[in-house]
């Protein structure tokens, strides 16, 4: 009975923002379009929380475990959050005229079908489906990137097309070798397709094809999670996309990815003859932690420097991950999850003085303490959360990333720490002068609700305090699920 119900709770959680997309996408007001965009989100969000006490047994498309319930839970509440957000900051835009009523329309439609893609690619149990799906995903977010028609919007969304598409092109590849290997052992047909049927008999799968595999994998997903050099398309879809759209890229889209390489990575790992993938990605995160840490300090538009902030934090999850073992994954988990938060936190914080100032310039923006104090604030806590200063939540799971690194690789906890130092100085020399200071540009006001961005602060701040005794045993059994 209960593995029946949760099938269902499954289903719906897909059925909710598919329904919802086709519905929008017939109604013109866009009052009534904003709110029922909120209500769908926040109906598949409930439906998400009940997959954690009723799990359904594996179907050869639908899987519920213990891994991918940690992710499905963060995305539709953040996609739930940010579309309380979008309802009025996007209403803001039509009045400015930047958005037309059909292109409206067409944004709460696509919001909802990004969604539904990146629900399904959580929740497939085949890696055929899981591949259409982050694709999906990809050409959802590529619309809604070029929505606001300018030169530089549809030059943005034609980059993050052309990467995505050389990126989903990889993983597909890899895909195809994984199921190569597993035929030999599984048989044709779905089951060899299975994340579960994948993971109990990989042990037997041919180790060079798995390696191959894997690498084509890890630069393929690894294009959509941002990890340097693979990364160029994120800083201009940031930029020039959407506010709500960059919270859900930066908070959503990149763990998707990140999960899909989490997946692989446990199918590697269950065999022994197989190349281990944490040095593969222990590299990637690294270099785009450095990378990211001295790009911040060229940067002049505030979205786009957020999105290198981003960059820099899918490094250091991605080098969490791939350190692996227990605490390391642990941490992992706790960063990829205060990240989500705060980074789509940001992005609101960044979207209401866009609305107030009629910039994303950061040199003509100044003292916004003075001229705007709850957004000031805001954006200050934000800043001081994202960087890591005790005692908010992303300096403990820096600190335990830095503390399980030391105690086996010292020369690459040294070199983490310097690229956490020199993206700490970045942002905090930034926001010297965006926050304080005499006022300086356009005083106008913000139309956005201003409870999402601190709904999520408020979260952090308090896990940086206190994690309840729940939370910190279901993580720490996924961390070893994750190898």
């Amino acid at each position: 009975m209960n593995a029946a119900l949760g099938l269902a709770l499954a289903k719906t959680v897909l059925a909710i923002p598919a329904c919802s997309a086709a519905l929008l996408a017939l109604f013109p007001d866009d009052r009534l379009t904003a709110r029922l965009n909120v209500l769908g989100t926040f109906l598949t969000f409930l439906a998400s929380t009940g997959l954690f006490f009723l799990r359904p047994e594996p179907t050869p498309f639908l899987i519920v475990d213990d891994v991918n319930v940690v992710f499905i839970v963060l995305t539709t509440f953040v996609g739930f959050t940010t579309s309380v957000f979008s309802g009025s900051y996007i209403g803001h835009e039509l009045q400015q005229g930047r958005l037309t009523p059909i292109y409206l329309r067409f944004y709460h439609a696509m919001y909802q079908t990004l969604m539904f893609a990146m629900n399904l690619a959580l929740l497939a149990n085949n890696v055929g489906l899981m591949w259409v799906a982050v694709e999906l995903a990809t050409l959802t977010t590529v619309l809604m990137v070029g929505i606001y028609r300018t030169p530089a919007a549809l030059e943005a969304a034609w980059k993050y097309f052309i990467l995505g598409s050389v990126g989903i092109a990889l993983a597909l590849f890899g895909t195809i070798l994984v199921y190569l290997a597993a035929r030999s052992v599984v048989g044709e047909g779905l089951d060899a397709m299975a994340w579960d049927v994948l993971v109990k008999r990989a042990a037997g799968f041919d180790p060079a094809l798995l390696n191959l595999a894997f690498v084509f994998l890890l630069l393929g997903y690894g294009t959509k999670v941002g990890l340097a050099p693979l990364h160029a398309w994120l800083p201009d879809a940031h930029a020039e996309g959407p506010t709500p759209i960059s919270a859900v890229l930066s908070g959503l889209l990149l763990n998707v990815a990140l999960f899909a390489v989490l997946r692989f990575k446990m199918v590697m790992s269950a065999n022994p003859g197989a190349l281990a993938p944490g040095p593969l990605m222990v590299s990637m995160g690294l270099i785009s932690v450095l990378f990211a840490a001295f790009m911040l300090y060229r940067r002049h538009d505030i979205k786009r420097m957020f999105a290198y902030s981003s960059i820099e934090h899918m490094g250091i999850i991605t080098f969490a991950f791939g350190m692996g073992g227990p605490l390391a994954n642990f941490a992992g988990l706790l960063h990829m999850t205060f990240h989500s938060l705060t980074k789509s936190a940001i992005f609101f914080s960044v979207g209401h003085i866009a609305q107030a100032k009629g910039t994303q310039v950061m040199a003509d923006i100044r003292g916004l303490t003075v001229s705007h104090p709850v957004l000031g604030w805001g954006l200050v806590l934000g800043v001081i959360t994202i960087v890591g200063l005790p005692p908010m939540g992303i300096f403990m799971s820096e600190f335990l990333i830095i503390t399980s690194t030391f105690a086996r690789q010292p020369a690459l906890a040294i070199a983490l720490v310097v690229g956490l130092l020199v993206a700490l100085g970045a942002l905090l020399l930034r926001l010297n002068s965006l926050a304080f200071g005499d006022p300086y540009g356009r005083e106008g006001r913000s139309e956005a609700s201003f409870v999402p961005m601190f709904a999520h602060l408020a979260l952090v701040v308090v896990a940086g305090i206190y994690l309840p005794p729940a939370l910190v045993s279901w993580f720490q059994h996924v961390a070893t699920l994750l190898g």
